[in-house]
């Protein structure tokens, strides 16, 4: 029945007698024993990428059985082969046989395309769409056009096609020759929007939309797109872009919504909430990120903030706590900062001063030249009436700020000097 230039001799295939105008056959009906043999090895050449033998396969097996997927078959893979000569050969000979038929005359002019002759193609995709008045056939129309780069011509059949049924794969042609072709950029753009608004926001015609707002660097036309974007198909990658467009912009209150809204990056949030001072939120969501993967860092942070957090910082009962959940997380979780706040925590509040000292020690065994460290530890000796380490430590601390305080450290200070004398004049009145 059909031709192809690997077959030679008898095996030519063009029969008269097998037409698809008998009697359809039942897709569960062999019209051959090795019907299901000769499938097997030509769906594996397409799978490959031997298209010429499996054109030649696809023969035979519409020869034998003329069922239309084998006709369509043997087309495409002679397309994909390059073989164009022979789709001409073959659809002429259907066409001669069974009559017009819109599919084979699609494979018809395609191979007209890939052999470069686009006036002929142009001259046989017109008849073919005034024949069907199909959305194909008005694409395939602009599309020659469009290589024949006829850019406005090819539009309108674009704008026909879109018409029939507001298909985005349409629609993002005509938006990309718009905007790349006609360098008609608000155009392309209206367009978009009013599909949008029309027919909701779609991954494709969405991600268009956010792309071309990127090329003309509008910042609020991306993040209004992503949003709209998010709202319908919620991704890794649309999450994001929101929250690089919202940093960018610094706008870290809406950040903050965005991610209290949707969650898709709660150690971000925390560090919102941290900087902040809201210290119940960061409390709580950090607990939550301790419960969800087991970082003892965030068991230490949810207890740090809630204790900045609490009006009463004397409270016995929240010292003890807090105390508990730093030893439980500081036994994984060597972190300088946790190690001092426990250790701080310990000597302040007259829990035990002595192993205080100890946690402070193994913070500035990390990060020796810290002031606050330092602090710590002098006051850790403060406590224990040990003033002239007291003093001494504390002279580090005050030469470690470069000359800045706090008032924390400054009431320190007060306090070891009057310690230093109570110890002088101890001393000088034995």
């Amino acid at each position: 029945m059909f031709k192809s230039a690997l077959l030679t001799g008898t095996l030519l295939l063009i029969l008269t007698g097998c037409s698809l105008k008998e009697p359809t056959l039942s897709p569960q009906t062999k019209a051959f024993d090795e019907e299901d043999a000769y499938t097997l090895f030509a769906l594996d050449a397409e799978a490959h990428g031997q298209y010429a033998t499996a054109a030649q396969l696809y023969a035979v097996l519409y020869e034998k059985a003329p069922r239309i997927p084998y006709r369509d078959h043997f087309f495409e893979n002679l397309l994909h082969a390059k073989q164009y000569d022979d789709v001409l050969e073959n659809t002429a000979s259907f066409r001669e046989r069974e009559g017009f038929d819109a599919q084979v005359e699609r494979y018809r002019i395609r191979a007209l395309i890939g052999k470069g002759e686009m006036k002929a193609a142009e001259v046989a995709a017109l008849a073919l769409l005034e024949q069907t008045k199909a959305k194909q056939d008005y694409i395939g129309v602009s599309e020659i056009y469009a290589q024949q780069k006829q850019y406005n011509t090819a539009l309108r059949y674009l704008e026909s096609a879109y018409d029939i049924d507001y298909d985005e794969m349409v629609l993002d042609r005509m938006a990309v020759i718009l905007y790349v072709n006609l360098d008609r950029q608000k155009d392309a753009i209206a367009q978009l929007e009013t599909h949008i608004r029309l027919n909701g926001c779609s991954e494709r015609i969405c991600k268009r939309l956010a792309g071309l707002y990127s090329e003309q660097n509008n910042i609020e036309g991306m993040l209004g797109t992503y949003l709209r974007l998010y709202s319908n198909y919620p991704s890794k990658d649309v999450a994001d872009a929101i929250v690089r467009i919202y940093s960018y912009q610094n706008d870290m209150v809406p950040l903050k919504h965005f991610l209290e809204q949707h969650h898709t990056d709660d150690a971000l949030l925390l560090k919102l909430y941290i900087n902040a001072k809201e210290y119940a939120a960061a409390s709580e969501l950090a607990e939550s990120l301790y419960k969800e993967n087991g970082d003892a860092n965030y068991l230490g942070q949810s207890a740090i903030f809630a204790f900045e957090g609490a009006e009463d910082k004397r409270d016995p009962k929240l010292v003890a706590e807090t105390v508990e959940k730093l030893k439980t997380a500081v036994k994984s979780e060597k972190d300088a900062l946790m190690l001092n706040y426990l250790g701080y925590l310990l000597i302040d509040n007259d829990v035990d001063p002595e192993a205080g000292i100890g946690y402070v020690k193994a913070a500035l065994q990390q990060e020796p030249a810290s002031p606050f460290y330092l602090d710590s530890l002098a006051w850790g000796y403060y406590k224990l009436g040990r003033c002239s380490e007291a003093d001494a430590t504390m002279k580090k601390a005050l030469k470690a700020m470069g000359g800045e305080t706090d008032p924390e450290l400054e009431k320190h200070v007060k306090a070891i000097a009057e310690c230093l004398k109570r110890q002088r004049k101890t001393t000088q009145g034995k």
